[in-house]
């Protein structure tokens, strides 16, 4: 695959940014992508790998060395039928997925891995630049409907697959756009959402048709939940209605940190705050929008949800952002002998990072101080960790000066009451509990009805959705037909 020597012969070359001052200002997204040149000398870099990792390493199972030579001999048309054959939404991934493929990469053991995200996100961008994305109609319809509830990657992808499977595909959201977290959870200068609407018009063309505002079952009352619905739906209208139900909505119960003063004016869940200025861009006029604007701000997790906030906060033109994160600084550089091909135990910075930010790490919140009920500091204390169990430091309690905090310490589980509507069954995190390697896969203990990406794993990566979206599809055409042709 690619240039035998090509890995000896070139370097790899990263995607670049815009300039700080100059992105800060906008909330288009701001990386610079690898034009045809620059895309084919890295898919030259390929190794032509005996065992090629990265395939194991990507949860779709990307083609990924097919795609690479592909790209090298300038065959971009079929680089992105070979793409498309296992991911039905690569400019989502291209754009916002970690990239495990990359930390698989055979030449990631002692050299810089393949840019195989950079290559994913410009043959989808030729392709559409092309018009070779194009709906792709059923031979024939089943007359069987299908109702999925949720519109995030797994739902997407999983109604995708059943409408080419010919059956009569419904989407439900309950908000007022269709995406779930791809359109709520993920700021726009990461992905614009121009992206999900152009997929949305090809589904429509398909025969998926999408119902938003529309909730199924019940949300808890005083739910912080992103909710925009107008209509409400009943668990066993949609299973009279329907020959199957598949629930794919996300993990949106977020972790809360129950210490004195979380009620204070100024302590909100990240999943609060960045839907709302999502919701800004798209036009949305809104009353009492969370913003950074002129504050010292504190995100408290480390993960993606943190930088998302990070960087949100500062094209509010916060007066200073703060990340804090419970666990030790990781190495600067993992240890890839030990690690490789897994994801690797390293530090990582983002582009928002880079932009402005104060990162601590080992430190915990023991209190948010207020006055006339409105955040003015946080009480923090530095932490040790020792056989896995955490320590408080002695005398290292220190108050800092903060106007707005931002929970962005990951998700426990899905909304349990839609769970509960439809009687599923759940594991000992909350999840539907549903098989995955069986005759049964992706059903739930309710009949015809099934769960899949972050409603039946948890809280996890799109790339992950989307696998789960596409096998289980795949389950519920097995089980209205008796059998599938859609691949696993």
């Amino acid at each position: 695959m690619g240039k035998v020597t090509g890995f000896l012969e070139y370097e790899r070359l990263d995607e670049g940014y815009e300039p700080v001052p100059q992105r800060l200002k906008t909330w288009k997204e701001f990386v610079i992508g690898l034009n045809d040149e620059q895309a084919k000398i890295q898919g030259a870099r390929c190794m032509d790998c005996g065992t090629p990792f990265c395939n194991s390493g990507c949860p779709v199972n990307n083609i990924i060395p097919d795609f690479n030579d592909l790209v090298y001999r300038g065959d971009w048309k079929n680089a992105i039928e070979v793409l498309h054959s296992t991911n039905n939404f690569p400019e989502f991934t291209g754009r916002v997925c970690p990239a495990p493929c990359e930390a698989a990469c055979t030449l990631n053991v002692n050299d810089d891995a393949v840019g195989i995200k950079s290559i994913e996100h410009a043959i989808i961008d030729r392709a559409w630049a092309e018009g070779w994305v194009r709906p792709v109609i059923a031979k024939a319809k089943t007359g069987k409907k299908v109702a999925v509830v949720g519109s995030g990657p797994a739902g997407l992808a999983a109604a995708q697959q059943l409408a080419r499977a010919g059956h009569a595909v419904t989407v439900f959201e309950k908000n007022s756009r269709i995406g779930g977290l791809l359109r709520y959870g993920i700021p726009d200068f990461k992905m614009e959402k121009s992206h999900i609407d152009r997929r949305i018009e090809q589904m429509q063309a398909e025969g998926v048709v999408f119902r938003t505002g529309v909730l199924v079952g019940a949300l808890p009352e005083g739910s912080k939940v992103t909710n925009d619905a107008k209509e409400v739906i009943g668990a066993e209208q949609l299973k009279a209605e329907f020959d199957a139900v598949l629930l794919t909505g996300g993990a949106e119960n977020s972790r809360d940190l129950p210490v004195p003063g979380r009620d204070l004016d100024g302590v909100h869940f990240a999943m609060e705050f960045l839907p709302m200025q999502n919701k800004v861009v798209a036009g949305d006029k809104l009353k009492g929008q969370i913003k950074a604007t002129g504050k010292h701000v504190v995100v408290i997790g480390g993960g993606d949800t943190g930088s998302d906030c990070v960087g949100t906060s500062n094209r509010h033109g916060a007066a200073s952002v703060t990340q804090f994160e419970l666990m030790p600084m990781p190495p600067q550089e993992e240890n890839r002998p030990l690690t490789w091909p897994y994801w690797p135990y390293k530090l990582r910075t983002s582009s928002s990072h880079e932009e402005g930010c104060e990162r601590e790490f080992a430190i915990a919140t023991k209190e948010f101080i207020g006055s006339k009920g409105k955040l003015t500091a946080l009480r923090t204390v530095r932490v040790e960790w020792a056989d896995g169990k955490m320590t408080e430091v002695p005398g290292s309690e220190k108050d800092l000066k903060c106007d707005l905090v931002l929970l962005a310490m990951g998700f426990v589980s899905p909304v349990a009451s839609v769970l509960e509507a439809f009687g599923v069954e759940r594991d000992t995190r909350g999840n539907a509990r549903a098989p995955t390697d069986s005759a049964g896969a992706y059903k739930t203990n309710v009949d015809k009805v099934f769960a899949a990406g972050d409603m039946r794993r948890g809280q996890s990566l799109i790339v992950w959705a989307i696998r789960e979206g596409r096998q289980a599809a795949r389950a519920v055409d097995s089980h209205l037909m008796g059998r599938s042709d859609l691949p696993n």
